[in-house]
């Protein structure tokens, strides 16, 4: 068997550090890489994914980032699919449990999981399973004999368990199952080292010691921040709406990245893109100089995150688009249109809620008070505006929602 050839172990270290929030022991990482570069055997990195969210944005990308540093190290990633953790559902940063799936959903999501992680990581060198491929053959006497290796009072250690434990909020007994089936992964492929997000430290434990209780190497933890979204307060989440997909169109994704605070911009890309450590370190001393406009190293950062999920011609196209509608006020060549037929005049709250350009009057109201809603190119302000419909309209809403009127 042909022995892999890796990079020297600080050069590893280099990348390995890059962003991480722990390495939990880190000498024992180091070990495992003096290992590893003694017998030219890779190391096992475990990655496991959530099904319940197929839709991935770069919150999400941010671990994915840190397998795919190991995959260039020359290290067997592994994604773990949680088709039958989750049908549990895991209660991880929340102060209720996440929603139960079907395996069947947990199939589909985990396919598309897939798909999008592979924007990321290298497929053809990644290896994926599903972990109802020992979960789903454990028999009753198995899980009675994993659930006797750990006890109550350490499993209520864990954060959230503890505050519902104290708010006398209800604790399923099978929620406590959660992190032994997720530690029966890292048995299962015999993992070196775990990722997971700062939130997932306490399953990322739990794994090392039933590890330890199979007489199986314990793995070393490696957790990484959670991505703080758009808004700059919140960590990157769809229901936050301060988040950007990494499917989202590249006019999407170049606009929502120029909006978020000057603050991130380092740490979005150290943690989210695939400048080398090198280049970090230039962007770095960059924004420390006070001369230095933080806009344009925001809008290189746009046009990275476009090349990296799109390519080099899809972000130049995206910059120009944005350039032409918020900086030129240039209405863009395409945009969606609907026919309105068989009414004269409408008052300009009707007229959004009518064009789905705004969820509710209240939210109607606010837009048009705020200044947010012009119909060509005439702001409106007057919630009591009648709008006539005897000629084409283009109605915008926002920094960029068009809509065009015909007759």
């Amino acid at each position: 068997m042909n022995k892999t050839t890796f990079p020297p172990l600080n050069e590893q270290m280099d990348l390995i550090r890059r962003g991480a929030a722990e390495i939990i022991p880190e000498d024992e990482l180091v070990r495992k890489i003096e290992k590893s570069l003694a017998s030219g055997k890779q190391l096992i990195i475990k990655l496991g994914c959530d099904p319940s969210r197929p839709d991935l944005h770069l919150g999400h990308s941010v671990v994915l980032r840190k397998l795919a540093q190991f995959q260039e190290l020359g290290h067997q990633a592994i994604l773990i699919i949680g088709d039958f953790t989750g049908m549990i559902g895991d209660p991880s940063g929340r102060n209720a449990t996440r929603p139960a799936l079907t395996l069947d959903e947990t199939r589909l999501n985990g396919q598309s999981y897939f798909e999008q992680a592979s924007k990321i990581l290298n497929p053809n060198t990644m290896k994926v399973v599903y972990n109802s491929e020992w979960l789903g053959k454990m028999s009753f006497e198995d899980v009675i004999k994993l659930a006797s290796k750990y006890t109550v009072a350490r499993m209520l250690e864990r954060d959230d368990f503890t505050k519902r434990y104290k708010n006398g909020e209800p604790i399923s007994l099978h929620e406590i199952l959660y992190p032994l089936a997720q530690a029966m992964d890292s048995v299962a492929i015999k993992s070196d080292v775990e990722l997971g997000g700062t939130d997932q430290k306490f399953n990322l434990l739990v794994g090392r010691d039933i590890q330890r209780e199979f007489e199986v190497e314990p793995q070393v933890i490696l957790t990484m921040p959670l991505l703080v979204g758009t808004d700059g307060v919140e960590k990157m989440s769809k229901s936050y709406g301060n988040y950007i997909g990494i499917s989202d169109t590249p006019q999407d994704i170049f606009g929502r990245t120029l909006s978020i605070p000057d603050n991130l911009i380092y740490t979005y890309y150290e943690l989210a893109s695939d400048i080398p450590n090198t280049e970090l370190m230039k962007i770095k001393t960059l924004l420390e100089n006070p001369e230095t406009n933080p806009r344009n190293v925001k809008r290189d950062l746009a046009k990275r995150f476009v090349q990296m999920y799109y390519n080099e011609t899809e972000a130049v196209n995206a910059e120009n688009k944005f350039d032409k509608i918020f900086i030129k006020k240039e209405i863009p060549d395409e945009i969606p249109e609907i026919k309105l037929e068989g009414i004269e005049n409408l008052d300009i709250i009707d007229l959004l809620i009518k064009t789905d350009l705004a969820p509710s009057r209240g939210e109607a109201r606010r837009l048009v008070t705020q200044g947010g809603v012009s119909i060509n190119g005439n702001k409106i302000s007057d919630i009591g505006s009648v709008i006539k419909m005897d000629k084409e309209l283009i109605i915008k809403v926002g920094k960029r929602k068009f809509l065009k009127i015909v007759h």
